[in-house]
């Protein structure tokens, strides 16, 4: 009984944070200043760690912004420049880039590095969140 009801409220819980996750449908700006209340904000957010000068980047944000129109109401997407945000590109050890982190109710849960077919991304996404 205690076990299944335990399980019973986790369902529940896991229902209502995806009922409660907004609508967003481009990727959000993230930065060193809102990154901790954005990570809080949102149950389940993939932040693409990029640069204006990186080729592989924007190669891939084409397919980000993709999946956040897919994902909207899911998932939250959003974008960290590392130049013009260091401090969290330190943090979370980010040397190459585009790198995807990913997180669920403010834990960090899978890093991604380097751009890749949409595809792929869809695998990370799935088996990290």
């Amino acid at each position: 009984m205690d076990e299944l009801e335990q399980i019973r409220q986790r369902k529940m819980r896991e229902l209502k944070n995806l009922m409660e996750t907004p609508k967003i449908d481009k990727p959000i700006v993230v930065s060193d200043r809102n990154f901790d209340q954005t990570t809080k904000s949102y149950h389940l957010l993939v932040v693409d760690c990029w640069a204006a000068w990186c080729a592989p980047c924007r190669a891939i944000a084409p397919v980000v912004d993709e999946l956040a129109r897919e994902y909207s109401g899911k998932v939250v997407f959003g974008k960290l420049n590392v130049d013009e945000n260091p401090r969290i590109a330190s943090q979370f050890g980010v040397r190459s880039i585009p790198t995807l982190l990913a997180f669920k109710d403010g834990k960090q849960v899978g890093t991604k590095v380097g751009a890749g077919p949409k595809s792929e991304l869809l695998r990370w996404i799935n088996a990290s969140i």
